[in-house]
């Protein structure tokens, strides 16, 4: 086995990133989804880049909170925007257990996935902006790595909603203690990592982002009877969003 392989899954998989091809053997399979936060990393350093070259050039806060708000749907392909959207249709069907898993997999854009991925993205775009000055965005430029890490983790801790898709494959062959142990690690990491680049905003978007885990894993269990790929997709923006939120209010302190 190449020990690279399972990294290029990971990323040719979750991204838009040029990556070597590599086999989906079972041997790859079984720590490709541990390399998952490796896609945050890049996501997380254009936003800093981003933030550097608008402070460079005086740019105006809209133009910065705009770019920021696409820029990880532009790297990602927006496969996680696709599940949030999935996910927020079916929640808001408030039909049965069965129905919901069924509005998963349906092709169709609803109502409510339409009205929600706005909301997402204007928040995101307030919030961008009020964090555009100052240096509580270093802090959430981690949380890339840490939403997905987190992701990972409840992937391989909870129950498959059904048998098959991308998710099963990546999961079947990685739930074991040595990769749940190694995200648990890397997410203690990156928090610690979060409140060292900016104490507060660090800290309260750590604390936002393990509140959210928390209540995503309640969730997938009661309203899907466990996790999907669109509900991983799910997580990782709702993450991502509660982790803005918490800088952004850690930064006020």
């Amino acid at each position: 086995m190449n020990l690279f392989d399972p990294l290029w899954i990971a990323v040719s998989t979750y991204s838009i990133l040029p990556a070597p091809r590599a086999q989906w053997r079972s041997e790859n399979m079984r720590s490709a989804v541990c390399f998952l936060p490796v896609v945050g990393v890049f996501v997380g350093a254009a936003l800093i880049l981003w933030q550097w070259l608008c402070t460079a050039l005086r740019a105006e806060a809209v133009l910065f909170a705009a770019v920021a708000t696409v820029l990880p749907l532009l790297i990602t392909g927006g496969i996680h925007m696709d599940g949030f959207m999935d996910t927020t249709d079916a929640i808001s069907s408030h039909q049965s257990r069965e129905r919901k898993l069924e509005i998963l997999k349906d092709p169709h854009t609803g109502a409510f996935a339409v009205m929600w991925c706005f909301s997402y993205l204007l928040l995101s775009f307030g919030l961008y902006w009020a964090l555009y000055r100052g240096t509580a965005l270093r802090a959430a430029s981690m949380g890339f790595i840490l939403s997905r890490a987190l992701c990972a983790l409840g992937a391989l801790t909870l129950p498959g909603a059904r048998s098959g898709g991308m998710l099963h494959a990546f999961t079947e062959h990685a739930k074991n203690r040595y990769a749940v142990t190694a995200l648990c690690a890397l997410s203690f990491l990156c928090a610690a990592g979060m409140a060292f680049l900016d104490l507060w905003p660090g800290l309260c978007g750590a604390g936002f982002a393990t509140a959210s885990f928390f209540g995503y894993r309640r969730m997938a269990k009661k309203q899907f009877g466990g996790v999907t790929g669109d509900t991983s997709g799910f997580f990782i923006l709702l993450c991502e969003l509660c982790i803005l939120f918490g800088v952004w209010i850690g930064g006020l302190l």
